[in-house]
């Protein structure tokens, strides 16, 4: 079958190729020169046109397939090669210029900046020679408030590249950053930092972005508030700065999620729009065809551009453009090799996009789609046309859901049940107030039709978010902590597209196959289980702001220890998801005063599990005590607020070992560290990385 598939749609073979190169770079990045890349084309391309004339046909196919391979490996070596810094192993001035509307996050304002100068010393100045994006975080005051896209600054600081904290199963934010050409972080301590000019000039992507700013005001001075506001920009602009968790986990537990990403699905509902406005002119007068479906690019691009440019509205602007220009062709517009053309090229133009969520999930959806949908329309005819267009529905996103289901509990480890329901009841609300708010800019010149159309698109976006708030409250209305890997995605795919396979020529050899694909998904699924399940321990999170100590059993049933009396858990939490549903753990329990159970002892910082003793050092409670005998202590856990030494407990506690919290501030820990080597304490420092010990 996967030969027969080679065969019908040749550029798939080259988009697997280049695929692999991309992969093998991401993994393996070297940068290519740019000479060696000439030579080396021009050369490839000579023995390609021999092959061609002397009709070696397994030596071109093999010679191109590898041309694309290493095209791949190329491309994503200057990519990230693009994000590469000569950072300063201290504090230095930098010029920088704010790229984009600051961001107010809990405890800081972030901007995105283009470094363009750096001061290493009193006497050298080194000019950048393109732009190096960084993420810079400014302290939440009265002067940072004043910040604005297109600020030139002097800033006084230390830039790192960006660097993960190093616990098990947490998301990857180095990567993520390096594949969006982010160079790194820094942050800017009030009063190092002062504006010396601002550019009024802007580029492409800044002047779609005050458009994108321009449609949110206007929306603003219509009396959009709240959550109707927050919902509206999302769906028509992309603008998700006003989204609340709440509305946010509503839209993700009911399966909607995809409604809140400006993507795919808004632009083919301009597309259909489109499509519906102008295809009974090119019928009538076949000659405005190719005119039309060239002025429906046109538009399409230009919402794109009053979006802002995003990454994902690009992507799918591109592919329905090369779907609109497919469709001068006789055959049918929309087949495997029109999808497999546009992603060749969109990785051909930025490589990174491989590994986007988005990306994946955009064509993933489409192929799904492309694949099962007629399979399940035919299996129940209707001649009703309600009906029929409703069963329509249904197929398409339960086609949908059939391909991107292993892709959404690989990165997001929940299936929303309902998400046939949700579809049924979002999707046409969503694409009238997709039209509405297209009306609405149609209608600026009028404000006397403006309140009116205004008024049914805030009491759409209201019936919406009141449905889907009912579809959250039904019994099981999402399964959470699913934990899958990269191997068992892979086995869902091979045993779904062999199933098909199955059920389409009824063959013994297609049944064998797809039952062996079943077989084998099952038994490593088992295997997952088995190595993965839980062992008793204690672990010690680089989790900044969150001090704990997580006490692990054989079972399902852990504890996490706290410092604090009032800890904020969310950020642990979060960011130990995935970790524990790998490990398939309840939500731990958070114990911060004295605490007693079976094998686990709490009492005044001091934690006793199962023969281990572990004292919490985060405040001065130890200063001036004494004690007839020294406590063993096995691990000190020194975080934030502890302002003491090591010398100072020795009449209290025989320390092993010394584990310090990445939240200890530098002098705190430059200290601690030297008490560790004066009194020969091992130690270990969070901020290297999770620390795990076995029981």
């Amino acid at each position: 079958m996967f030969r027969q598939v080679l065969q019908r749609y040749p550029f798939l073979r080259l988009l697997i190729m280049l695929g692999i190169g991309i992969v093998c770079a991401d993994v393996c990045p070297y940068v290519v020169p740019m000479m060696v890349f000439a030579v080396g084309g021009v050369l490839l391309l000579s023995f390609l046109l021999l092959c061609f004339y002397r009709n070696w046909r397994w030596a071109f196919s093999s010679c191109l397939l590898l041309a694309c391979a290493v095209l791949g490996y190329t491309l994503m070596g200057w990519k990230l090669a693009a994000s590469d810094f000569p950072f300063q192993p201290d504090e230095a001035v930098y010029r920088i210029t704010v790229d984009d509307h600051p961001e107010e996050k809990a405890r800081s304002i972030l901007c995105r900046s283009v470094v363009e100068e750096v001061w290493a010393n009193d006497s050298t100045m080194e000019r950048m020679g393109r732009e190096k994006l960084f993420l810079l975080y400014f302290p939440k005051d009265s002067a940072s408030r004043t910040l604005r896209r297109g600020d030139v600054l002097w800033v006084h600081t230390r830039l790192m590249p960006p660097r993960n904290n190093r616990n098990p199963d947490e998301f990857d934010y180095a990567r993520y950053l390096r594949h969006r050409g982010v160079c790194g972080t820094g942050y800017v301590a009030a009063g190092h930092w002062e504006r010396i000019s601002h550019r009024v000039e802007r580029s492409w992507s800044q002047r779609a972005l005050d458009q994108r700013e321009s449609i949110v005001n206007t929306y603003r001075n219509l009396n959009f508030r709240g959550e109707e506001l927050a919902v509206l920009s999302a769906l028509t602009v992309g603008d998700k700065d006003d989204l609340s968790e709440d509305i946010v986990e509503t839209y993700s537990v009911t399966g909607a999620s995809h409604v809140l990403a400006l993507s795919g699905m808004h632009i083919g509902f301009l597309y259909a729009l489109f499509w519906f406005l102008f295809s009974p002119l090119w019928r009538r007068f076949r000659f405005l065809k190719p005119i039309l479906l060239f002025v429906i690019v046109l538009l399409l691009w230009g919402f794109a551009f009053l979006t802002g440019l995003s990454p994902s509205v690009v992507r799918s602007v591109v592919m329905f453009s090369i779907l609109a220009l497919s469709c001068l062709q006789s055959e049918k517009p929309l087949s495997a090799n029109t999808l497999v053309i546009t992603a060749f090229c969109m990785l051909l133009y930025n490589p990174c996009w491989l590994f986007d969520v988005g990306f994946q999930l955009s064509f993933t959806a489409v192929a799904s789609i492309m694949i099962f949908y007629d399979k399940l329309y035919g299996l129940c005819p209707v001649s009703h046309p309600f009906v029929r267009k409703l069963w329509g529905l249904m197929s398409v996103s339960v086609a949908a859901q059939i391909g991107t289901a292993p892709l959404v509990l690989l990165y997001f480890g929940r299936f929303s049940t309902h998400f046939l329901v949700t579809n049924l009841w979002v999707i046409p609300l969503a694409s009238l107030v997709m039209y509405a708010g297209v009306l609405l800019l149609l209608l600026l010149p009028f404000p006397v039709l403006l309140q009116p159309v205004a008024w049914v698109t805030e009491k759409l976006i209201q019936l919406q978010n009141d449905g889907l708030r009912c579809i959250e409250q039904w019994p099981y209305a999402s399964v959470d902590h699913w934990w899958i890997d990269i191997g068992m995605v892979g086995l869902f795919y091979a045993a779904m597209l062999l199933a098909y396979r199955a059920l389409r020529f009824r063959t013994a050899q297609s049944m064998r196959l797809a039952l062996i694909s079943v077989l084998l998904l099952f038994s490593y699924h088992g295997w997952c289980v088995w190595k993965n399940t839980p062992k008793p321990g204690l672990a010690f999170y680089n989790v900044r702001g969150c001090p704990a100590v997580h006490c692990l059993t054989d079972g399902a049933r852990s504890w996490l220890a706290c410092a604090d009396s009032l800890p904020d858990t969310s950020w642990l939490f979060r960011s130990l998801d995935t970790h524990w549903s790998r490990l398939r753990l309840e939500v731990p329990q958070v114990v911060t005063n004295d605490y007693e159970d079976a094998g686990i002892t709490f009492q005044d910082k001091i934690l006793l599990f199962q023969g281990v003793r572990v004292c919490l050092l985060n405040d001065d409670r130890w200063r001036h005590r004494v004690a007839d005998a020294p406590l063993l202590i096995d691990y000190a856990y020194i975080s934030k607020g502890y302002k003491g030494n090591l010398s100072e407990l020795s009449g209290l506690f025989t320390i092993r070992e010394v584990i310090i919290d990445s939240s200890l501030s530098p002098f705190y820990k430059d200290r601690i560290l030297a008490d560790c080597r004066k009194l020969q304490i091992p130690y270990k420092l969070l901020e290297e990385g999770c620390v795990r010990v076995s029981l």
